[in-house]
């Protein structure tokens, strides 16, 4: 079969991988349909990520068929169409116990294409099914569910529940890419007085707005004087950072008001500083986290329900033999104005060899 390879910062390419196979009772073999890019494995390619290895097929998001399961599994069988989450559960250990499944100690947690071959590919073996995939109601297309395995319980949950977002809330999201963009989707479900997106490209901004962003402002031209200007010098009660580097993150703590919280959501590469002889006395709390994805089944009701704004985030589509392209497309997303790109999906139908 084909994947998509990392080889190092900066090298990856479609190539010849070995065929996934069952190696523990509780694994399932995905024959992938849908597959989309992250951020994150941007970051990985930049050598922001030293832990995957060169040879590991990347990618940790997808929908697909289930064709293989191993004797353990009870939730799924041959022929389901599935959500591929971007975390592993093993169910058992105390932080998945907790409902910390990011944090899983089980060997899970965020292994596909990281610690093990990830869903840039033509099939993929996914550890803990039954905790790991869901299978998909039939009202919702693949190329919107395939949002599900990330950015949006990233966003819901890393931002907003950790922001604790609350009605009549000012809210400002730094960064406009396909998770700062669901953050303002998921945002708005609690009613805040307004959200402010900040980002320094115009279209990611005009996208902002067109999903409910109440003002827009360019990295560039003073965003927090915007944000002391709407809350007559207060500040705003949820910053939410979704871009991960260190200056977007020092705007952030610059930006909430006194008693406010700082979500990040972003992946950083280096170093940021924490201005604690600003903040030790304004009462800020400041989170971090990787998503737990306790939140996926809920939003895919909302989304099959149409409460969410899937279609939007969608910019280009790829076959998935264009996966290089589709890379160049996304890194370039100021030149290019990408949001989310989908690689397979009705629009391309793969023929590929039984498994």
């Amino acid at each position: 079969m084909k994947g998509f390879v990392f080889h190092g910062p900066g090298q990856a390419s479609w190539q010849d991988v070995p065929d996934p196979a069952v190696k523990e009772p509780t694994d399932a073999i995905v024959k992938v349909g849908v597959v989309t890019i992250c951020g994150t494995d941007l970051h990985i390619l930049k050598g922001d990520v030293p832990e995957v290895r060169p040879g590991t097929v990347l990618g940790h998001e997808a929908v697909g068929e289930i064709v293989e399961i191993g004797g353990d599994v009870r939730t799924v069988r041959p022929g389901d169409r599935v959500l591929i989450s971007c975390i592993t559960s093993c169910g058992r250990c105390r932080s998945c116990r907790d409902g910390s499944y990011g944090q899983c100690r089980g060997g899970g947690g965020w292994i596909l294409g990281h610690l093990i071959d990830g869903t840039q590919a033509e099939y993929v073996r996914v550890p803990c099914a039954d905790l790991s995939v869901h299978p998909l109601p039939g009202a919702l297309r693949s190329e919107d569910a395939v949002l599900f395995a990330d950015i949006f319980p990233t966003s819901y949950e890393v931002g907003v529940l950790n922001g604790h977002v609350r009605p009549g809330d000012t809210v400002a999201i730094v960064g406009a890419g396909p998770v700062g963009l669901a953050a303002i989707a998921t945002a708005r479900l609690f009613s805040p007085e307004r959200i402010i997106s900040v980002d320094l490209a115009p279209a990611r901004l005009e996208a902002a707005h067109r999903l409910g962003a109440d003002a827009v402002a360019d990295a560039h031209e003073a965003p927090g004087q915007l944000v002391d200007d709407l809350t007559n010098g207060l500040g705003a009660d949820v910053v939410i950072e979704a871009v991960g580097v260190p200056e977007s993150f020092e705007l952030c703590t610059r930006m909430v008001r006194p008693g406010g919280h700082v979500a990040n959501i972003g992946v950083h590469g280096r170093p940021a500083t924490l201005h604690l002889e600003d903040l030790w006395a304004r009462n800020v709390t400041i989170t971090t986290g990787l998503v737990d994805t306790h939140s996926t089944p809920m939003l895919l009701r909302m989304a099959a329900a149409g409460r969410l704004p899937t279609g939007q985030l969608v910019t280009h589509t790829f076959p998935p033999e264009n996966m290089e392209e589709a890379y160049d497309v996304f890194s370039k997303a100021a030149e290019t104005g990408a949001l989310k790109v989908v690689l397979g999906g009705e629009r391309y139908e793969v023929a590929v060899p039984a498994a």
